[in-house]
């Protein structure tokens, strides 16, 4: 079953405890093929990350970027969470900007997200705010751009 407007998805999981301490704070949501996204705004990524918390989703997954180049937003954060008690999984979303694209560092709510967002901030250049470490962590430090992003060059800057 697939629910693709946030009402819907809402009203079909309202017992969920997540949906139900992110209903505030969601922008859009969808549940498709058994999976629950919910989209924050990049501001809001660290209270929908405790809210969720809060609610029983004990695990932090990952925490993952797409670039949708040449759209815009062109950026998406996507955060992976799991309730063991609840036998249940969520997805965070938020969407970033091409042109300074940033996002709060979550390491305060999951110390685990520490190295995820290092990597996003090395290969796509989307900066963590209040990230204890941010720094390179697979290129080498003086390397020029960020690899992943899908206007860097195939064989990099000559």
């Amino acid at each position: 079953m697939s629910l693709l407007t946030k009402e819907a998805v809402f009203e079909a999981h309202a017992s969920n405890p997540a949906v139900a301490a992110l209903q505030h704070l969601a922008t859009a949501a969808k549940f498709d093929r058994d999976e629950l996204t919910i989209t924050v705004a990049p501001s809001d990524i660290v209270a929908a990350c405790t809210a969720v918390q809060q609610a029983g989703y004990n695990f932090f997954v990952d925490v993952t970027c797409v670039d949708w180049y040449p759209s815009e937003p062109r950026f998406q954060i996507v955060y992976h969470l799991l309730s063991h008690a609840l036998k249940s999984r969520i997805r965070l979303c938020a969407l970033l900007p091409s042109d300074a694209p940033a996002i709060d560092s979550i390491t305060g709510v999951w110390p685990a997200a520490n190295f995820y967002e290092r990597e996003i901030f090395d290969l796509f250049g989307v900066h963590f705010p209040g990230h204890p470490n941010l720094t390179r962590i697979m290129m080498p430090l003086d390397w020029q751009g960020h690899p992943l992003r899908k206007d860097y060059p195939v064989e990099g800057y000559r």
